[in-house]
């Protein structure tokens, strides 16, 4: 099996070089065509360029976690943002069924209003509050409508070892501040990339042996929590792993959105309803809280070296 990915510098991209790997032959690319094999054409905004290094690679399978995430930036420059997160995945999964491929695509809790307190399913109403998730939202559905072989999972806070985060923003202004204000009136489950990485080469397995698998999915971390209340989490296990901070968990007082303008409306409810997914695939989702401690003690690990 050959499988070609798009956005391999990425967080998640990162963590699928490790989980594709083992499944068959991986060609992973970045947007700089001069890191990429043959100077192969990652860049999303290039969509002649795609299309050709998907007829050349010939893959069995797409992997795409390459998008347009700067959410407040992608306000003042739609079209690219639209270009990057709709047109490109409908390209590649246009050429994908010319080969009969599979693709596999990453969208967003931000289709969502963000209205009310249950966690939205796949067939609920979506409603984006911004160009980010207006143009995720038409990304997934020219995707789908192209290609009949395709997974496609949305998720919400994603966040990895490698690169920024939330978590290494709160463990430095902790250490430079005596006391933190984060936001308390949106939920969500932060979602690691290696968890993301891991259930997509699972899935991908499953769906190639059993096509009807094929469709829109839910992905993300087991429980719920705000801003404030991961952030408390984050310094507490911090302070236990011996970690030196000026701010501790009792110092992050909680704030609301409101007091917070940005240039993109976020969603107060990015809860995501992940039972299609665990009943489809025989999975377990693991509480969020597990997967930020592993991470914590991997940046405690690196630190101390």
């Amino acid at each position: 099996m050959k499988i070609l990915l798009f956005g391999s510098s990425g967080q998640v991209g990162w963590e699928l070089q490790r989980s594709l790997a083992v499944l068959g032959e991986l060609v992973a690319l970045g947007r700089d065509p001069a890191h990429n094999p043959e100077q192969l054409c990652g860049d999303l905004a290039n969509l002649t360029g795609l299309a050709e290094t998907v007829r050349r690679v010939a893959p069995d399978v797409i992997v795409n976690a390459a998008a347009h995430t700067a959410v407040d930036k992608a306000e003042a420059e739609p079209e690219l943002t639209r270009t990057l997160n709709a047109l490109a995945p409908a390209v590649l999964a246009s050429e994908a069924a010319k080969l009969g491929a599979w693709l596999v695509h990453y969208s967003t809790d931000y289709v969502f209003d963000g209205r009310g307190e249950q966690p939205w399913r796949e067939l609920d109403a979506t409603g984006p509050l911004s160009v980010y998730g207006q143009t995720k939202l038409e990304g997934e559905q020219l995707a789908a409508a192209a290609n009949p072989r395709h997974l496609i999972f949305r998720t919400s806070w994603v966040y990895g070892a490698r690169g920024g985060n939330f978590a290494k923003t709160m463990l430095r202004l902790a250490g430079e501040r005596e006391t933190l204000s984060v936001i308390d009136d949106q939920f969500g489950a932060p979602t690691s990339a290696e968890l993301l990485a891991d259930v997509t080469a699972h899935a991908l397995v499953a769906a190639m042996n059993k096509p009807e698998l094929a469709g829109l999915y839910h992905c993300v971390a087991a429980g719920e929590t705000s801003w404030h209340g991961y952030a408390r989490f984050v310094l507490a296990q911090a302070q236990a792993l011996g970690w030196i901070l000026k701010a501790g968990p009792a110092q992050v007082a909680p704030t609301t959105t409101a007091n917070y303008p940005t240039p993109a409306q976020r969603p107060l409810n990015s809860r995501l309803d992940t039972t299609r997914l665990q009943n489809a695939f025989g999975l377990v989702l693991p509480p969020w809280q597990v997967q930020v401690a592993r991470m914590l003690q991997e940046i405690t690990g690196r630190n101390q070296e």
